[in-house]
């Protein structure tokens, strides 16, 4: 039997994938553990490896279309194994016909209904979560429609199903008069009709935009945000950050590391993340997750999209090791070339647009993370300085919180500690 070469998951998230490029042909030698394709997920390019060893035939992933997860993208055969074309998916064995009961042949027995059901239900096509998913929600697997390949259910498969059941239980147990309306966006031809024919292109949503389009909404919609906003003088942050870049050893003609003022921000805020721990969790409906270390999410602009790779336990870096790590996390992120435990999870988030000239703005909470650091620009602003009116670099900062976890004093202490750092970065060198 041909071995099924499927795309697989390779994100959390992930639900369908683009092949970008195949590296062998139809009827192509292939050997167990060559690279076969690579993938675009919605946040990187992975690299997938061939299961076992053959020859590569019947193709059927296309380069460039969206694949579901678990679908069957070509088959390795075995030397000298007959070509049989794209094999078929299994189909259920026709059950006999149920026994009757007296003379009303249209009510089937309890023992004939189970020999019908149970071989159907063993056949059912679905991909392995889709099965854990189906399982712990107790649901039979035969009574979801596939969307995948021959019928395959996926994930998504699995959710809508579960989502269309609260739905009809809800409108059933609600009345009619009372029940609150579905706010629902308008359609896409009701957009279209708004702009004349030709006056615009439509340009297809790439996984990551979907991506990011969902879990936005997601996070708006799920997460109670709250919002704290102060301003930090980095006049002092900038003379040590100046210093230290000229005291940088060179190496083959270039400094052995160069300092950002981002750099500086995320040691800052994994810091203060450590000194207000009660700050530094994550919200689950069992409990809160109180984390040992402060692993900060930092948002990189990447083509179609952005991405937070992740500073892992950054309270205890020097700031020369998360700059050259952010160097590497970044140019790797622009290149999709990130792992996936590069960019899942973290504590807490950094998001600077400053660079950009944006003098103050909110992000938006991205579960499991409790906060984020929205940081603006530093620039020259008149403040007061007793009863006398100096000049200093100011840097507004805006923490978003998931309010479940992080009341406002906790929020608000947390900031302040921030601004502490920030202010007397020296205390980030002890």
């Amino acid at each position: 039997m041909p071995v099924e070469v499927i795309l697989p998951k390779v994100d959390m998230d992930m639900a369908t994938g683009r092949i970008s490029k195949w590296f062998f042909g139809n009827d192509a030698s292939v050997k167990k553990g060559d690279v076969l394709f690579e993938i675009e997920t919605d946040k990187a390019a992975m690299e997938i490896d061939a299961p076992a060893s053959g020859i590569l035939r019947n193709i059927t992933g296309q380069e460039g279309v969206d694949i579901p997860v678990g679908a069957a993208v070509a088959w390795i055969y075995e030397e000298g194994e007959a070509d049989t074309g794209v094999p078929e998916p299994e189909k259920a064995n026709s059950p006999a016909p149920p026994s009757t009961v007296g003379s009303d042949t249209s009510v089937p027995s309890q023992s004939a209904t189970m020999e019908v059901t149970k071989p159907a239900a063993e056949k059912v096509r679905a991909t392995p979560l889709a099965r854990r998913l189906a399982s712990d929600a107790g649901l039979d697997l035969s009574a979801v429609e596939g969307s995948g390949p021959h019928g395959r259910i996926t994930r998504s498969d699995i959710l809508d199903h579960r989502a269309n059941e609260e739905k009809t239980e809800v409108s059933g147990a609600a009345d009619s008069s009372s029940a609150t309306p579905i706010i629902t966006p308008p359609a896409d031809d009701q957009v279209r009709k708004l702009f004349p024919e030709g006056s615009y292109e439509v340009l297809a949503h790439t996984n990551m935009r979907r991506t990011i389009a969902r879990r936005l909404i997601e996070a708006k919609s799920t997460v109670p945000h709250f919002y704290l906003t102060l301003d930090c003088n980095i006049d002092v942050l900038l003379a040590l950050r100046a210093e230290l870049n000229s005291a940088a050893p060179v190496v083959d003609g270039k400094p052995e590391f160069k300092l950002s003022v981002n750099d500086m921000v995320i040691k800052a805020y994994a810091m203060a993340l450590r000194k207000v721990p009660d700050a530094n969790v994550s919200w689950t409906d069992e409990g809160l997750l109180k984390h040992r270390h402060a692993d900060i999410g930092v948002a990189v602009s990447v083509p179609g999209g952005l991405i937070t790779p992740i500073v892992r336990s950054a309270e205890i870096k020097t700031l020369s090791a998360i700059s050259a790590e952010m160097k590497d996390l970044g140019a790797r992120a622009k290149a999709g070339k990130l792992k996936a435990e590069e960019y899942q999870g973290g504590t807490g988030a950094v998001s600077n647009l400053g660079m950009f000239g944006i003098r103050e703005f909110a992000a938006i909470v991205n579960p499991p993370h409790a906060t984020i650091l929205a940081v603006g620009s530093g620039e020259r602003r008149p403040i007061m300085v007793g009863d006398e009116v100096k000049g200093a670099t100011m840097m507004t900062v805006t923490l978003s919180t998931d309010h479940r976890a992080v009341d406002g004093a906790l929020g608000a202490d947390l900031l302040g500690t921030f601004r502490t750092y920030i202010e007397r970065p020296m205390l980030m060198l002890a």
